[in-house]
């Protein structure tokens, strides 16, 4: 089983920065993507494929980065120049094959989500 935490968030001003982890443990053989998402609606903020490939929402992309950590199976989000509009809830989603009762299986966990809050 597949468990993903994300941690990080918090309250700044307009102009501070945070960074969200995203902790993906458990029967994890590869993690394919990884991807951050916020609101009520999830929506896509940045997600990153295969290690590299990443894509941004226009509304972050050159404030926010997406990152990981292969050695631990941990991704970030780096984020600068937060604005009040960024403030939300943030989820991590993560993709890719696990190994459980003795199967290779695919997997897609979403974590509990990480408060983001933006002061004025």
């Amino acid at each position: 089983q597949v468990q993903v935490v994300e941690s990080g968030g918090g309250v700044v001003p307009t102009g501070g920065s945070l960074k969200l982890s995203c902790e993906v443990s458990g029967s994890v053989v590869k993690i394919s993507r990884m991807g951050w998402y916020r609101g009520e609606q999830r929506d896509l903020v940045a997600v990153m494929a295969n290690g590299e490939t990443t894509k941004y929402a226009d509304s972050v992309k050159g404030r926010f980065t997406i990152s990981r950590d292969n050695t631990n199976h941990t991704g970030y989000l780096e984020m600068i120049s937060l604005k009040p509009d960024d403030t939300a809830v943030y989820y991590c989603n993560a993709g890719g094959i696990e190994y459980s009762r003795s199967f290779y299986r695919p997997f897609d966990d979403w974590g509990q989500g990480t408060q983001v809050t933006v002061s004025s």
